[in-house]
């Protein structure tokens, strides 16, 4: 850990959250998609590098049209991760939304808070999610809904695969696996009773964090369609327990 380290990067992230709050609110209103979506992909990278997080991108993404990215959560900074490589529409837990800046910068930028616990929350988020993929845009699901420390892959929740089947959109299944200084680690999981601050300590007070982004095969929606969401959710989880365990070593 440098102090030192930290605080210069600290400030350096602090002052590129307070642009991107600025751009949501005095620009994101009237930009078209396509002007939006450029700003997120190249923020997004910018707070990445600003964080000292390396990224590598293997497998195809898909860079234009509607898809459903499923992946592995570890970390809040997953959703800037996967925007650094495709602006994605985030479906993440409502308590997201009332954390200090970054639950507003999230907001501004276009992801689905889900209310747990209320009745009709999963239908109210299946027709945003229609809604982003008729206007072309990719939606990213971490069907976990939890985070872990990246070595195990928890029993997914099915629920919202089906507006992706319905809206006749292919799902495309994302590992993500953590490193810090070349070794496999959960040193900047988000996991625990670990708070935003906490995690930020250790993510800005070292070096060496990289996250590689694995883009497995799409499962085409006619398929989807033939095999049922529960299944798919089944075969999607599976193919990203594969390529983590791919480098256990």
């Amino acid at each position: 850990m440098n102090i030192l380290r930290f605080l210069l990067r600290a400030a350096f992230v602090a002052t590129w959250i307070v642009l991107g709050l600025l751009s949501v609110t005095l620009i994101f209103p009237f930009a078209p998609l396509r002007m939006r979506s450029y700003m997120v992909l190249h923020w997004s990278r910018g707070l990445m590098l600003l964080c000292g997080v390396g990224i590598r991108v293997y497998g195809s993404a898909r860079r234009a049209g509607p898809v459903m990215l499923v992946a592995n959560h570890v970390s809040w900074i997953d959703i800037f991760v996967l925007n650094a490589v495709r602006p994605t529409a985030f479906i993440a837990k409502s308590d997201i939304r009332r954390w200090p800046v970054i639950g507003w910068l999230v907001e501004g930028a276009g992801t689905v808070f889900i209310e747990r616990g209320r009745r009709h929350a999963i239908r109210a988020v299946g027709h945003q999610m229609k809604t982003r993929f008729s206007q072309g845009e990719a939606v990213g699901l971490f069907p976990e809904g939890t985070t872990s420390p990246g070595y195990e892959v928890a029993p997914f929740h099915s629920s919202l695969f089906d507006a992706a089947i319905r809206a006749n959109v292919d799902i495309q299944p994302v590992a993500l696996r953590f490193f810090h200084r070349g070794r496999r680690s959960d040193y900047v999981a988000f996991v625990g009773e670990q708070n935003l601050m906490q995690n930020l300590w250790y993510l800005l007070g070292t070096t060496g964090v990289v996250v590689e982004a694995v883009f497995l095969p799409e499962l085409r929606n006619g398929y989807c369609q033939e095999q049922g969401r529960a299944r798919v959710a089944e075969q999607a989880r599976a193919a990203i327990i594969e390529a983590i365990s791919a480098f256990e070593a």
